[in-house]
């Protein structure tokens, strides 16, 4: 099962995550409220969510930025705008490694 947390920010998906159970999350860089990187910190800080898969989604997907974010922890990042068709590809791309 993957799960993708679509709504109004972190809170939300932090929110959500535990009762969805997901085995993947894909989260925005930039969301209202807290933003993804935040919201994956938090997951790492909470042993029930610490190793739930996280890739990242973002319109800021300059090599240096790619680098922070999977030195944060993140399996990846799919860049903004992306192809709807490409997408699970890209997803199970990256989290197969």
């Amino acid at each position: 099962q993957v799960g993708f947390q679509a709504g109004n920010g972190g809170e939300q998906a932090l929110a959500a995550i535990p009762r969805l159970k997901p085995d993947l999350v894909v989260l925005d860089v930039m969301m209202p409220g807290m933003d993804g990187p935040t919201t994956m910190g938090k997951m790492r800080a909470d042993p029930a969510l610490a190793d739930i898969p996280v890739i990242f989604m973002t319109a800021k997907a300059m090599p240096q930025e790619i680098t922070r974010f999977t030195e944060l922890g993140a399996l990846g990042v799919i860049p903004k705008p992306f192809d709807p068709m490409r997408l699970t590809h890209q997803v199970f791309a990256l989290w197969e490694g």
